[in-house]
């Protein structure tokens, strides 16, 4: 699906015959049981790719000392978050805690249009609403830890949490993994550097999807053209 909005995706100049090549940006889902390592890979990811951005999420929540609106969450009121769910202006939402939470379209769509990727930290929920939202624009990827073992021993080492709070981790990550066939992309994380690459991988695949570069179809016309005017 093409992004709503009038704007065009970022332009990229081909150095040898002076053409502009374009691209959407991606909405790149990131979900893992706490543990697997998707913290690291996202941190190394925006190091690897700076220009990627994250998802600034929308809250119903008061701003904590320090916080920024627009920087940290959106602070809005509950009825003009409800006001936004309404008018199809937040394409994830989920209340937690009494307060809803969820993710505004606006930022993403300018995101896209200008040819920037969007990071996304969520569980299984908010990701199907954003694929049912965006279709074809979403790219999901699922972390796993090498055994439930290993899973449980880096829960540990963390020297954290008590055994009461590490055994409800490990059953809320059972029920997460149970949704892994959900996404598009699995990364058994065994070693982190070879996880990584395999993210960078699946990334650089994806850009340059067919479907992603929208101007592929003139820029074969103008190679055409240069060859039938030799």
């Amino acid at each position: 699906a093409r992004p709503q909005g009038g704007d065009r995706p970022v332009a990229r100049t081909d150095s040898k015959r002076g053409m502009t090549m374009t691209r959407l940006g991606l909405l790149l889902i990131l979900s893992s049981p706490s543990g697997a390592g998707k913290s690291t890979m996202t941190k190394r990811l925006r190091v690897w790719d700076p220009s990627i951005r994250f998802s600034v999420s929308a809250t119903t929540r008061a701003p904590r000392a320090g916080e920024e609106d627009g920087k940290d969450y959106y602070f809005r009121s509950r009825d003009d978050f409800e006001q936004m769910v309404a008018t199809g202006e937040m394409l994830e939402h989920a209340e937690v805690f009494g307060n809803f939470y969820g993710s505004p379209r606006g930022p993403v769509t300018d995101n896209m249009n200008a040819g920037v990727d969007t990071l996304f930290d969520i569980d299984w929920q908010g990701g199907q609403q954003i694929k049912q939202a965006m279709g074809e624009n979403v790219v999901s990827i699922f972390i796993l830890p090498p055994s439930m073992a290993e899973l449980e021993h880096r829960l540990r080492s963390r020297g954290q949490d008590s055994d009461e709070v590490i055994a409800g981790r490990m059953s809320k990550s059972l029920s997460e993994i149970s949704h892994w066939a959900e996404y598009d992309y699995v990364i058994v994380n065994s070693d982190i550097d070879i996880a990584f690459a395999q993210l960078q991988t699946i990334l650089q695949a994806e850009r340059l999807r067919r479907d992603r570069q929208p101007d592929l179809a003139e820029f074969v016309r103008a190679m055409n053209k240069e060859f039938t005017d030799r």
